[in-house]
């Protein structure tokens, strides 16, 4: 066989793997979006306590610092209470920022980096956000037990309001409020609609792979990613975010490597022959560390997975359904389930509509929900 009718074998199969591959993820997505999960309906009484609660909370005298103290005290020296929350330029490396690879550094991606940080003007969070004495931030997950509770103006009153990947404000404004302080995401998570990008908000985005930095590059020079970049992102990314890039804000990755490696105390991540064998934590676990470092008082809303009950709704916006969680091998829940549960239970975070904690139920479970 000569050597010319090898090569055209080899990328026959190539194509071949590849249609393979793009026919199997879509037949797998076909099949969750079609899924069916159980109508979830809300007590009346539950939502008038779960109001009450909120109320509470922001009437309470707000506590400076009290966040950071208290993961200090609870995690001692795994917990750093000088970290930084977005990328900064500076002359002087900090040297634990290149341990790692992406997400947890910048290993073999300063020159990346460096490009980057020189289109973003700014570094901390907009004016007048960060001057007040005492802060309060909410992360906002998006966790189906948010749908029916009608906290939307209750997360207005937070100064910051994290919001995680591509959850929609539209349309669920009595739910989950309609202010955005703070979109954060990967790539892959940027919302694709407009109308989820606001003039007074910033986008802050966690670089996972080589693929994101030449993403985030295309979005700041307003260019159009080649076909072959595409094809590292797990699903399409958006081509344009609809904002300046005085917005636009590089999550600390230490932010990330705290979260896994010091409190959820994963393994350190390994190098493979294939990239990095890691375990990554979810967005959200991510976030509620960010806010302990951004703001003094930290609550959430829309946590908490029941993977005991596999057909109720996974988000408040779309139809998977719990069992979702099952078919994903990235993030130990768990485990997360586990730590968010304690920092609610032992008061450094307020869980507002008692996903992982109820402190407004009776039984200090999450009651008055009923499916159908």
């Amino acid at each position: 066989m000569s050597i010319r009718g090898t090569e055209d074998e080899e990328a026959d199969l190539i194509l071949f793997l590849i249609c393979f591959t793009i026919c199997f993820l879509y037949i797998c997505k076909v099949g969750l979006d079609a899924e069916t999960c159980d109508l979830r309906v809300v007590d009346p009484k539950h939502i008038k306590n779960a109001h009450t609660f909120a109320k509470r909370v922001m009437e309470a005298q707000c506590r400076p610092e009290f966040a950071r103290k208290e993961m200090d005290r609870r995690f001692r020296n795994r917990y750093n209470m000088g970290l930084e929350s977005f990328v900064k330029k500076s002359k002087d490396l900090n040297e634990s920022l290149y341990l790692y690879g992406p997400p947890f550094g910048f290993r073999q991606y300063l020159r990346e980096l460096n490009e980057i940080l020189d289109m973003i003007p700014n570094d901390g969070l907009p004016e007048g956000r960060s001057s007040k004495s005492c802060s309060r931030c909410i992360v906002i997950g998006s966790g189906g037990i948010l749908h029916g509770l009608q906290l939307g103006s209750a997360i207005d009153k937070y100064d910051v309001v994290i919001r995680l990947n591509n959850a929609p404000v539209h349309g669920h404004e009595r739910d989950v409020g309609n202010k955005t302080t703070i979109r954060m995401t990967y790539p892959e998570g940027a919302p694709i609609s407009e109308r989820e990008y606001f003039n007074n908000s910033l986008f802050v985005t966690v670089l996972f792979k080589h693929a994101d930095f030449l993403w985030l590059q295309a979005v700041l020079k307003n260019e159009t990613l080649s076909t072959w970049d595409r094809l590292f992102f797990w699903k399409s990314v958006t081509e344009k975010l609809p904002l300046k890039s005085h917005q636009i804000r590089i999550l600390n990755p230490l932010i990330v490597k705290e979260t896994a490696m010091d409190i959820l105390e994963f393994l350190p991540p390994r190098q493979k022959w294939w990239g990095w064998d890691k375990n990554v934590p979810t967005i959200g676990a991510i976030a509620i560390v960010l806010a302990t470092h951004l703001c003094d008082e930290v609550s959430i809303a829309g946590f908490g997975y029941d993977l005991t009950q596999p057909h109720i709704p996974l988000h408040y916006f779309d139809n998977l359904c719990m069992n979702a969680m099952n078919r994903q091998p990235m993030h130990d829940v768990s485990k997360e389930r586990k730590l968010l549960q304690t920092l609610v239970r032992e008061g450094v975070v307020k869980d507002l509509s008692g996903g992982l904690h109820c402190d407004f139920c009776s039984t200090h479970q999450t009651q008055g929900i009923t499916t159908t």
